[in-house]
């Protein structure tokens, strides 16, 4: 059984479609990326799981049924919007936190020192989250999220702020939840991370999925190219879009540019330089990157790479 699933979900504010008959859902153990620009739909979606709104039209089941107060034990969210109270203390808050998700007491601090520990903030348990720096901040808010051992665990934008080395905290704790079987859905602007956790990925653009699938099902979306020395011209051969010439020929020969029509593999295009018996000096495929793909799908404004 799916542990999140949306079936087309809609939601309109007044004449504005935030989110357009979306479906997906995301099984026990999957990293789930959810990927779009700014005002794509992703924080209204996140927040329809969460029943903070309700959908126009559609369903959302969590765990089985529809969301209401009894899937919060069950569920972890890291917002986009940080906020904590500035005057409790780190381990005070990881226990609030945790009470509100159906803990006792002992248990939470128990977790929340262990959380606390392991992202190097042990020696700061009783430190008023007004007295930390914002990324100290935001590993307590993180804390919050994990505390009660989420079955669904879900992030908006959760590495923005956080410096190479938190991000790379960040991204264990995505890992270890996942290894514990949680489904974990997360949205980000930086193509990296999604690149190097992610199981299944969807591309949201205006409300709408351009794209849903694995990470080498949304690099075969673009043309495939490579950089070829052959003496022969490229741009003749079946399979080749277009092949640039890159600077001069120099004893026959010449350095290719080489892009592919949509769907011909570069191992296609080999084998018939072997059966035609064209010499190669070298052979370069480029794949496309996510960030590749989710520019041509959906546009890169508020992108990193």
């Amino acid at each position: 059984m799916a542990v999140l699933e949306v079936t087309d979900l809609t939601k309109r504010f007044g004449d504005v479609l935030a989110v357009d008959d979306l479906s997906f859902a995301v099984a026990p153990g999957e990293i789930f990326g959810f990927l779009g620009g700014n005002g794509a739909g992703k924080t209204t979606t996140l927040r329809m799981v969460l029943d903070i709104i309700r959908p126009t039209s559609g369903t959302i089941s969590v765990l089985g049924s529809a969301p209401d107060r009894r899937n919060a034990a069950a569920i972890g969210f890291l917002p986009e919007e940080r906020g904590l109270y500035s005057g409790m203390s780190a381990i005070d808050t990881i226990v609030y936190f945790g009470r509100l998700k159906g803990m006792d007491a002992a248990t939470a601090r128990q977790r929340g020192m262990e959380l606390l520990s392991r992202f190097d903030l042990g020696d700061r348990a009783k430190s008023d989250i007004g007295d930390m720096s914002k990324g100290m901040a935001q590993k307590v808010q993180l804390a919050t999220s994990l505390v009660n051992q989420p079955d669904l665990l879900m992030l908006d934008e959760p590495f923005s702020g956080l410096d190479p080395v938190n991000q790379g905290l960040l991204e264990e704790e995505i890992l270890r939840a996942s290894r514990r079987g949680a489904a974990v859905v997360f949205s980000t602007h930086v193509m990296q991370h999604a690149e190097r956790l992610c199981d299944r990925l969807l591309l949201l653009r205006k409300g709408r999925k351009r794209f849903e699938g694995t990470l080498e099902e949304a690099r075969a979306q673009l043309p495939a190219s490579l950089v070829a020395m052959a003496q022969a011209d490229m741009d003749k051969l079946p399979g080749v879009a277009s092949a640039k010439p890159l600077g001069q020929p120099a004893e026959g020969w010449q350095e290719w540019d080489v892009k592919l029509d949509p769907g011909v593999a570069p191992g296609a295009v080999l084998e018939h330089c072997t059966a035609s018996r064209i010499a190669l000096r070298r052979w370069d495929e480029r794949r496309a990157s996510l960030h590749d793909v989710f520019v041509q799908l959906v546009g890169g404004e508020g992108v990193e790479k």
